[in-house]
């Protein structure tokens, strides 16, 4: 349910209006601060219903709410993910936790998104992995209402990491997306985050690495043999994400996607 960086740009979606179409609104849109204005301009027009809702939708955008939370979805994994005001936006840097938490998860495996946000790991695993199942947990109420409509067969909890859980689940893959910006960062985070999604989805605590922590001390037990944690991080907090997981007995690796500018370390229980 973070990352440290703002929200994505969507992707022109079919039939977008030509570039002449929408000249006056990048502009608006550039003089606001918005460095993909062409991309958003277009998004935005596609998805009003009249001028009078295109108008609303821009000078949300223009007051830095992320564009994601105005026009209700996100792009993910190829997947269009209903995305509410407030919540947090999936990162395209996340597409790699999803590709490798997919390529670890067995034919009707059991997979838990932990700080699933909108459920976005959990949503591109079921599309890859059909039959698996499919446990979704984050602390916010808002963002798993948007998890169960993006995956409405998954198995959803709200609270705070593990609490929620029955004490008899076991998963063959827990995919994390816990907080990992440095508490004193976050002042300096894009305002469509800072200003537009919970702190408690960003906030990793004094070095970024806090939440890490608490979750490797408690992962193993919640893990079936064989069973691999992965958890997303920056590429300089990665040592010590790995550190946390080998304290509490598993084995790591990390895995980096330097187009995605994303890294995740993967844990193994043997």
């Amino acid at each position: 349910m973070t990352g440290h960086s703002g929200p994505n740009v969507l992707r022109f979606p079919s039939g977008a209006p030509a570039a002449g179409d929408v000249v006056n609104l990048v502009e608006r849109l550039r003089a606001a601060g918005s460095v993909y204005a062409e991309d958003e301009a277009a998004v935005l027009r596609a998805e009003a219903v009249d001028d009078a809702h295109l108008e609303q939708m821009v000078q949300r955008r223009i007051e830095g709410e992320p564009l994601e939370q105005i026009v209700g979805w996100a792009e993910f994994a190829g997947l269009r993910l209903v995305v509410t005001p407030g919540v947090f936006v999936p990162r395209r840097r996340t597409e790699l936790l999803a590709r490798e938490a997919a390529a670890v998860t067995r034919p009707h495996g059991q997979l838990l998104d932990l700080c699933c946000g909108v459920g976005a790991v959990g949503a591109a695993v079921a599309d890859a992995r059909p039959d698996a199942e499919i446990h979704l947990a984050d602390i916010d109420p808002f963002a798993i209402d948007c998890a169960r409509r993006n995956i409405p067969s998954a198995t959803d909890y709200t609270g705070d990491l593990f609490a929620p859980l029955p004490h008899n689940l076991r998963f063959d893959v827990i995919a994390v997306n816990a907080p990992y910006v440095p508490t004193d960062q976050i002042a300096q985070m894009p305002p469509e985050a800072r200003d537009h999604e919970l702190r408690a989805t960003l906030d990793g605590g004094y070095d970024g690495v806090e939440v890490h922590r608490r979750i490797a001390a408690d992962v193993a037990r919640w893990l079936s043999p064989g069973g691999h944690v992965l958890i997303e991080t920056a590429a300089h907090l990665a040592p010590l994400t790995s550190a946390a997981l080998e304290s509490g007995g598993l084995t790591t690796r990390i895995v980096q996607d330097h187009e995605l500018s994303a890294t995740v370390v993967i844990a193994h229980r043997s």
